[in-house]
């Protein structure tokens, strides 16, 4: 009898090991990761620019709140959000006060999907299948009935006051010791908010940089950020794969950019023109899949340097 229950039991302890660090121990081990990329112009300083991405804030996440306030310690030259800041439709006063110190500094935000809605209990399987089909958020699925509305007014006006850029479908730009950073943004494609055809016409002439800023890295966004020649790209949204397999790598991103560019740092390339894209992996998870394996949750330090003269 031993014997015959043996394997069964050792596969169980191992899944419920395995469940019990990916929920208690790596997805609360919050790091920094540091990232240089060659775009600016020649004779510009280096620029230093925080992301910080997919929070997911459920009210009572103390240690969470606390890594986030401490990041101000960097102190970078501007701070850009890309969204998915909720997970609780009562956690807004705690994103704003986590995120309070890091608002003192020049910043600017997308929203995602999990800002205008709440999260729901979804079957993780459903990810593997929808990639199998081609089909993630609203793209491809059939529109969502009943979906719970977060008050992300509340949220916009939290940043707005604090003098963070709303990049919505819109143009913006912060001064920075006298260099103009010109950021363009769209609004989150996985619930096809993103209306490009409103900022169209690539980076601004009059700026000393230009940026694309997005929540979600579809392909259709990257394209046209690329196309238009944007020297750098930052999206959030795909945590990573969330559940990586060791020396394999992600199996899903919810979203049809490939796994290999899942997370880090990597190109775009679009009608000739080739983009520096980033993609954090963000520093939360939906409520109801509270879990990471072999994706620690991460905020980004970019330091932007200049490029190539032959780039």
């Amino acid at each position: 009898m031993r014997a015959r229950y043996a394997v069964p039991l050792g596969i169980t302890a191992t899944a419920a090991a395995g469940i019990a660090y990916s929920v208690g121990i790596e997805a609360r081990f919050f790091r920094l990761r540091r990232v240089t990329v060659p775009v600016l112009p020649a004779g510009m300083r280096p620029l230093r620019v925080l992301q910080v991405s997919d929070i997911h804030m459920v009210s009572g996440q103390r240690k969470k709140q606390r890594w986030l306030r401490s990041l101000a310690g960097l102190r970078p030259d501007f701070v850009i959000n890309t969204g998915d800041n909720l997970s609780d439709t009562e956690g807004i006063p705690e994103v704003l006060d986590a995120l309070g110190p890091l608002m003192s500094f020049p910043g600017a935000y997308v929203f995602g999907s999990n800002d205008y809605y709440g999260p729901t209990p979804r079957n993780p399987a459903r990810y593997l299948v929808e990639k199998a089909q081609g089909r993630h958020g609203l793209n491809g699925n059939k529109p969502v009935v009943g979906a719970i509305h977060n008050p992300w007014e509340d949220l916009r006006d939290g940043f707005d006051a604090a003098g963070w850029v709303n990049l919505t479908n819109t143009r913006g730009a912060l001064k920075i010791d006298g260099y103009e950073i010109a950021l363009t943004g769209l609004d989150d494609p996985h619930i096809k908010r993103d209306r490009y055809a409103r900022v169209a016409g690539g980076p601004d002439t009059d700026a000393d940089f230009s940026m694309g800023i997005v929540h979600a890295p579809y392909l259709r966004a990257l394209d046209a950020f690329a196309a238009d020649g944007y020297p750098l790209i930052l999206a959030g949204h795909t945590h990573g794969g969330q559940l990586r397999i060791p020396f394999y790598g992600a199996l899903v991103t919810n979203c049809d950019l490939d796994t290999d560019r899942v997370k880090g740092l990597s190109t775009h390339e679009a009608e000739g023109h080739t983009s520096y894209l980033h993609v954090s992996a963000g520093c939360g998870t939906n409520r109801y899949t509270p879990f990471r394996f072999a994706c620690p949750p991460e905020a980004t330090l970019l330091t932007l340097t200049e490029r190539s003269p032959h780039a």
